[in-house]
């Protein structure tokens, strides 16, 4: 609940004159964008991370959440809009997509 009413604030305050970065708003949103973190299933950074591990006939299966550094802009909205079998759906705005995006990618554009 602390979270969300910081992103509550955060996301009011971001829309006009904001006291935090992009990046920084980016990283709130994916540490915890609607109850359940990115973080848990691609890691602190976006490299990926194991979820569970199972057996299936006999066989132990990996659940992994994908390295998702290196995905453009344009194939995280996609894939942040359309349903996935295992990662919820966030109902995320462009604009925070955006964020994440830029959260994912600071490295690469400092």
């Amino acid at each position: 609940m602390k979270y969300l009413l910081m992103l509550l604030l955060c996301s009011a305050v971001f829309a006009e004159e904001s006291f935090i970065t992009e990046v920084e708003y980016g990283e709130m949103l994916y540490n915890n964008p609607r109850g359940i973190g990115c973080i848990h299933c691609h890691g602190k950074h976006g490299e990926g991370t194991l979820i569970a591990s199972y057996k299936e006939d006999g066989q132990k299966v990996d659940l992994r959440g994908p390295d998702i550094r290196r995905v453009p802009l344009r194939k995280l909205k996609e894939s942040l809009l359309k349903r996935h079998r295992v990662m919820p759906t966030y109902f995320l705005t462009d604009k925070e997509i955006r964020a994440i995006f830029h959260y994912l990618h600071q490295e690469q554009e400092e």
